[in-house]
């Protein structure tokens, strides 16, 4: 996935103010150390020393001499290390305790290992551009702790036998379930139902676990996702890097959510298979949720499009009333 400069300095910036933060840490506890053992001073400059004295073993032009002045400085150098971890140890420290604790140990916070763009700087771009596209997204109001079956009907249906708390209770642990268990092979789901069922919550409830998890996820309204896209289709919206389309198709879980209240035109219907199939072709999980009944879905979409959610993904059906006219 490419990354535009906007990305790409951020999460430069990001990683400097790591390492400075974890340089600054380290001169502080040094501080520490020089406060409770004072003789500390004396013996890094011992140790700086032995390590500009192998400069000197240019100079040496006997092959066995060097060899030998080399291991002098050696033994030198372990002697100094030991009585520093024994003054850190007496002052109650580990051993590496001046060491800087960066957090990726790979490249030191820099960014680069081996003369390449290190792992951890490319897993941070990508979870920047990922960012970008979920800013709008309410992705941290919402958990599973806080969805109450309370606001569901407990009366058994006249026709089932099944209350609809009975029934929103099988969804709420499927989709704890599905939270728990994600991988990239996780099956697709389309969440269906009236307004105000609780579909938005479930949804986000899912992203948030399995962001935690260390997948990326984009989450938003369908009409907002397809709109960037057409923006950047019809070149009113410069891409950073890669395109929305092409992000949305490669995320590790895209969630969708109210598909079909979004303006139907041939591009958008176009756009929206594409996502689709592409997504399942790659075996990459996407929720949609939805106000569309099956049969509702079938009538507003094409055949390309209803064929893969009917038959490719889990449907979730959500029952009772509108939670939120229940809360007024």
């Amino acid at each position: 996935m490419g990354y535009g400069e906007q990305v790409f300095q951020k999460a430069k910036d990001i990683l400097q103010q790591k390492r400075l933060a974890a340089d600054t840490a380290l001169e502080s506890r040094r501080a520490q150390v020089v406060r409770e053992c004072p003789e500390y001073l004396m013996l890094e400059r011992e140790l700086a020393l032995t390590g500009q004295a192998v400069i000197k073993a240019l100079d040496i032009k006997d092959p066995d001499e060097v060899a030998k002045y080399i291991k002098g400085l050696r033994k030198q150098n372990l002697e100094l290390q030991a009585e520093i971890a024994r003054l850190l140890k007496v002052a109650g420290h580990g051993s590496d305790y001046l060491e800087p604790r960066y957090t990726c140990a790979v490249c030191r916070d820099t960014g680069i290992a081996d003369g390449k763009l290190c792992d951890c700087f490319r897993k941070l771009m990508k979870q920047l551009a990922y960012d970008a596209l979920c800013a709008d997204s309410p992705l941290k109001i919402s958990g599973f702790e806080d969805f109450s079956l309370a606001y569901y009907p407990d009366k058994p249906d006249e026709r089932t036998g099944i209350s609809a708390r009975r029934r929103m209770q099988e969804v709420l642990e499927f989709c704890q379930a599905y939270a728990s268990d994600f991988s990239p092979g996780s099956p697709s789901l389309y969440l269906f139902g009236e307004t105000g069922l609780g579909k938005t919550h479930l949804s986000l409830s899912i992203a948030g676990e399995v962001i935690e998890a260390g997948y990326s996820v984009v989450y938003g309204s369908t009409q907002n996702l397809i709109a960037r896209i057409e923006d950047e289709h019809f070149g009113r919206r410069a891409a950073d890097g890669d395109s929305t389309e092409s992000k949305l198709i490669h995320c590790d879980l895209l969630i969708l959510d109210d598909l079909g209240a979004e303006f139907c035109t041939q591009f958008t219907v176009s756009v929206i298979y594409n996502i689709i199939n592409s997504r399942l072709l790659n075996s990459h999980p996407t929720i949609i949720s939805s106000n569309l009944s099956l049969p509702e879905l079938e009538a507003k979409y094409t055949t390309r499009v209803t064929s893969r959610i009917l038959g490719e993904y889990r449907h979730l059906r959500f029952f009772g009333r509108d939670i939120r006219q229940i809360r007024e």
